[in-house]
């Protein structure tokens, strides 16, 4: 299993509409092409502005098959077209887990 960890820092002041766009456009589409979301915050002590999402995937090659296939949605690219003028910085990390830690299947 691994993790992706996907942070997008936003313009001050868009957190709030960027949760409602999300979620009345781009979280259905994600759910179902994506699969497992792990988690969906909002910082708010540090870096604020910014928005941390996380997904569980079986493996490398099916997170990038589970993305190929969200990019080809035509939900998702309406939604895009919204969004992106709220991102500021977009970061991605892919993370694996330690040796004693074992993710659950779901």
């Amino acid at each position: 299993m691994i993790v992706e960890m996907r942070t997008y820092t936003l313009v001050p002041g868009t957190t709030g509409t960027y949760f409602e766009l999300y979620e009345r456009e781009g979280l259905a589409a994600q759910r179902e092409h994506l699969g497992e979301m792990l988690g969906y915050y909002a910082t708010e002590v540090g870096h604020v502005n910014q928005v941390v999402h996380m997904w569980q995937y079986p493996s490398f090659e099916e997170r990038l098959a589970r993305r190929n296939a969200l990019k080809a949605d035509p939900r998702w690219k309406a939604y895009l077209v919204k969004m992106l003028p709220m991102l500021v910085d977009q970061d991605s990390k892919i993370l694996l887990p330690a040796p004693f830690f074992a993710l659950s299947p779901r």
